[in-house]
């Protein structure tokens, strides 16, 4: 998965697409993980990264980050390609909340995961039921 995300990135710097990076860090009381300033809230280590567009969010849903909600209102991002390591939650409530705020929003199948493997058929329906188009990697505009 983390070949195709790469891929993906190589595809959005070489056609002038913001890459924005999504980190999610749990506060709860007595969490075991995404804890603040853990390995696991960082990003993976073969993850390219290629802009300083990196932004916190402390709820499932990304726009819940205000720097990043400023971020895309300033550049004036209407267009998401979606990529992500938990689909049946994080990239789920990003979506819907994309699409229901009536942003254009492209989810890569082959660029999300979930620790539950046997969800993710489900979760690709339920982000087409949401409006959200599915394409893979290979399906990028040339």
């Amino acid at each position: 998965m983390i070949e195709n995300v790469n891929h993906s990135i190589d595809w959005a710097v070489e056609h002038d697409v913001p890459v924005i990076y999504i980190r999610h860090e749990n506060l709860s009381a007595g969490t075991r993980t995404f804890k603040t300033g853990t390995r696991g809230a960082e990003l993976v280590p073969d993850l390219k990264v290629v802009s300083d567009h990196v932004f916190t969010k402390y709820k499932g849903n990304a726009l819940t980050s205000e720097a990043f909600a400023t971020f895309i209102e300033q550049h004036e991002v209407e267009t998401f390609y979606i990529t992500g390591a938990d689909a049946i939650a994080c990239v789920k409530s990003t979506c819907y909340n994309m699409r229901k705020s009536n942003y254009d929003v492209q989810v890569l199948s082959d660029c999300i995961t979930s620790y539950d493997q046997k969800k993710i058929a489900e979760m690709i329906q339920y982000y087409e039921g949401k409006g959200c188009k599915i394409i893979r990697v290979e399906d990028l505009p040339a």
